[in-house]
């Protein structure tokens, strides 16, 4: 844990001494963010991209931030989950023109038969800029 904390600081360091001041344009658009489909134990889920720190250069966008999630996965237990979770992970994602493709930490937190433990994925989707 404490090593994917550093590495998370040791980014957002990286991420703000290379962030510029923002334009003063106004820019309006009927939809904005990233649509992300993807893999995490064991299990699918899909996202929308949340609040973030990011940096643009030309057309490529490398953003760290939060996602918030619905994560689909059968649960062979019992009693047993619902199929469809809502979660909320934190990741990075890179986009450029508009495909995108992230990579996802999501929490499991501790039950009474496991230790609670982060869990990293693999996704790709869609920039939405339009």
């Amino acid at each position: 844990m404490s090593k994917f904390t550093l590495l998370m600081l040791l980014f957002m360091f990286l991420i703000f001494d290379l962030a510029k001041a923002q334009n003063e344009k106004l820019n309006m658009s009927l939809a904005e963010g990233v649509l992300i489909v993807g893999y995490v134990d064991e299990g699918a889920y899909l996202n929308f991209t949340g609040p973030n720190v990011s940096y643009e250069i030309n057309q490529s966008r490398l953003a760290l931030g939060m996602l918030p999630s619905l994560r689909f996965k059968k649960d062979t237990s019992t009693p047993r989950n619902s199929f469809v979770t809502p979660n909320l992970g934190v990741g990075l994602t890179y986009s450029y023109k508009n495909l995108a493709m992230q990579i996802p930490f999501y929490y499991n937190s501790k039950t009474s038969t496991q230790n609670g433990k982060w869990n990293i994925g693999f996704g790709i989707g869609l920039k939405l800029d339009k």
